[in-house]
């Protein structure tokens, strides 16, 4: 019997990305590969051959090999980074410290403060937030300080409420994906279960995500017969996503 691993996945909070103003708040565009062997109209001529070609694509492919390399090591000296960083930050004791905890938070590091810290995400904490807020939109001398202050908490507003909006979602989906592949794994007839899943609109992405990740934690453990297993059925779970 396979051993199911159910993860906490992460969300991505970028509604508020363009609304931030204080400097540690780094929205970042993700970085995009482009495609460059493409040229429907012939530009770079017919493809080289002998050689001299021979020589440009061991060159070509040595430089690659340098900068995966160095792709690779800068994203895990970003990951230390990042790990190192959240076991140094001190968590707040208060709603008030809680929201000058969050403004002080990289953007990146935002979805991840929201899934570790959600209970205290209350209404205790959204209720101090809106006091602080109509302080300062009602202030009658308002100064600059102010209006930076007032657009920083308003950015924060957003993205936590939508942030909590969609990892809470994100854990519904995550519950009944366990309780559905449970029900997989354990069914004698899996061909008549999925069929009663899909007409209850219970086949979806997220059901394919726990699989996947129960195929990868029994590749991990060796547990060959368990992921081959799992592999097939998830083979057939994808014959049914409409979602």
């Amino acid at each position: 019997m396979a051993t199911l691993s159910f993860g906490i996945a992460t969300i991505s909070v970028s509604s508020a990305a363009d609304c931030g103003t204080r400097s540690n708040w780094k929205w970042r565009r993700p970085n995009r590969i482009l495609c460059i062997g493409w040229d429907p109209e012939g530009v770079l001529g017919p493809p080289k051959t002998g050689h001299l070609a021979r020589l440009e694509l061991k060159r070509r492919l040595e430089r690659d090999t340098e900068a995966r390399e160095a792709f690779q090591r800068q994203a895990r000296e970003e990951k230390e980074r990042r790990q190192s960083l959240r076991q140094s930050r001190v968590l707040p004791d208060t709603p008030q410290d809680l929201i000058e905890y969050l403004l002080d938070t990289e953007a990146q590091e935002i979805e991840f403060e929201i899934a570790r810290m959600r209970p205290r995400l209350n209404q205790e904490f959204f209720s101090q937030l809106k006091l602080e807020l109509g302080q300062l939109r009602f202030a009658v001398n308002r100064t600059q300080l102010m209006e930076d202050r007032l657009i920083e908490l308003e950015a924060l507003e957003k993205a936590i409420q939508e942030g909590v909006e969609a990892y809470d979602k994100m854990q519904d989906e995550l519950i009944k994906a366990r309780e559905n592949l449970t029900k997989i794994l354990t069914s004698k007839d899996v061909k008549a279960t999925l069929l009663e899943m899909v007409e209850r609109n219970e086949i979806n992405r997220s059901l394919l995500a726990l699989l996947d990740e129960n195929i990868a934690s029994a590749q991990r453990g060796n547990q060959k017969q368990a992921a081959e297993y799992m592999e097939k059925l998830r083979g057939a779970v994808l014959k049914y996503i409409t979602v």
